[in-house]
């Protein structure tokens, strides 16, 4: 075999991924698993969208697009930001991409230099690490914890920054802690932020309208930061739309131009098939389309939440968004069973995988070795049988 580039070896696999595919790998030995571990909607896509796909399809529109989504489809996506948070975007500052995590590698790619600092706090979702590895960054961990419901404070903000810091990564709601920033907090972390020249915001969005606390508030509303906020969303949880691979980013013209010049190098457009799918889903009524999954959502929450209470040892928020619970399980810590001992998230949930048959995923993947996450994202009659697993497999450990 030969030798990979080092940034390949550098990278690490995704472990919601790794943990989705050792989930197959037991299934197809007949094991019934059930899988938490993935961020997914378990509701189809809505039909208005996928006919207008299949519209798309009829109608011959199957060649390229511009890079950043066709013109309409970016007008759309500006009425979106104007309708549902008061911002005011034109299509030259909109770049649509292959999902929100390319918008987030394009956005990185082309601010970031080696040896630049970039602030994540911790928990953080899985991909900003590895994507920083790619660009050469320097990841500076702010850990907040769940004393904080896992949301940092501008003091320690403030601190974190050096004149080599050049971007902070958040996002709100949170993946995968559930926690929502409210318009003073995030208020206050623009005010830190506005004080240093050439230092951005990444603001991840893509669970925005997976909210249990009313509105959603986005960083760029506030005027004196806006041209250093670049606003990630995208179609895949709101919309149930993961495997159309619908991102969006929506910056200033410069940043926008440049995201367009590297995707147009890697990917080029998005399918112009999701791009119509997109273009229908921008128009689509909160109430009448998204509501009802975001209050299943809001339901299953309650259901695991209640289902917890009797497990010992398993500290939790109350999350107000997204569709993920990040417990603190360091109470098992030092117990062993079957054969396994427990020192470590990544431990309890490999003993969880092979003694409850339920795969969720280790706190290590987000930067916190004590936590686990799992998605409530899938039926009520699976959750409470996952729980129940759980439960009964963390009772055996001694």
């Amino acid at each position: 075999m030969g030798k990979l580039a080092d940034r390949a070896n550098q990278i690490s696999e995704s472990q919601t991924i790794a943990m989705a595919r050792k989930s197959r790998e037991l299934r197809a030995q007949g094991i019934d698993i059930i899988s938490l571990s993935l961020g997914e909607p378990d509701f189809p896509t809505p039909t208005t969208i996928k006919e207008a796909a299949k519209k798309a399809i009829d109608d011959n529109f199957s060649y390229y697009t511009h890079v950043s989504g066709y013109v309409e489809l970016r007008e759309a996506i500006c009425h979106k930001f104007k309708r549902d948070n008061s911002l005011t975007y034109v299509p030259d500052e909109i770049v649509v991409s292959n999902g929100a995590k390319q918008s987030i590698a394009n956005a990185v790619m082309c601010l970031i230099n080696p040896g630049d600092e970039v602030i994540i706090p911790a928990p953080f979702w899985v991909s900003y690490l590895e994507i920083l590895k790619l660009a050469g960054g320097v990841p500076v961990i702010i850990h907040a914890g769940i004393e904080n419901d896992f949301k940092i404070t501008s003091a320690q903000l403030a601190d974190a920054i050096t004149p080599k810091t050049k971007m902070i990564m958040i996002s709100t709601p949170c993946n995968p802690t559930g926690s929502v920033y409210s318009k003073d907090e995030l208020k206050a972390l623009a005010e830190v932020v506005v004080k240093h020249d050439d230092l951005y915001i990444m603001s991840d969005e893509i669970y925005e309208h997976i909210n249990f606390c009313g509105g959603h508030e986005s960083f760029a509303q506030f005027d004196f930061i806006k041209d250093r906020v670049i606003t990630i969303n995208g179609v895949s949880k709101g919309f149930a739309m993961t495997g159309w691979r619908g991102g969006i980013l929506a910056a200033p013209k410069w940043i926008a131009q440049a995201c367009d010049k590297m995707q147009g190098q890697f990917t080029s457009a998005a399918s112009s098939i999701t791009q119509k799918a997109m273009h229908r889903a921008m128009e689509l009524d909160f109430d009448t389309y998204i509501r009802p999954m975001r209050d299943a959502f809001l339901r299953r929450r309650d259901l695991v939440l209640n289902l917890m209470k009797e497990i010992p040892g398993m500290k939790t928020n109350v999350p107000q968004g997204a569709f993920y619970v990040y417990p603190e399980i360091s109470y098992y810590f030092g117990k062993s069973a079957h054969g396994m001992s427990i020192n470590n998230g990544t431990d309890l949930s490999m003993y969880l995988l092979e003694h409850a048959h339920v795969a969720i995923v280790p706190g290590a993947a987000f930067g916190e070795d004590k936590y686990i996450r799992f998605s409530y994202a899938t039926s009520d009659d699976k959750l409470t049988e996952a729980l129940n697993r759980m439960k009964k497999a963390l009772a055996d450990l001694k």
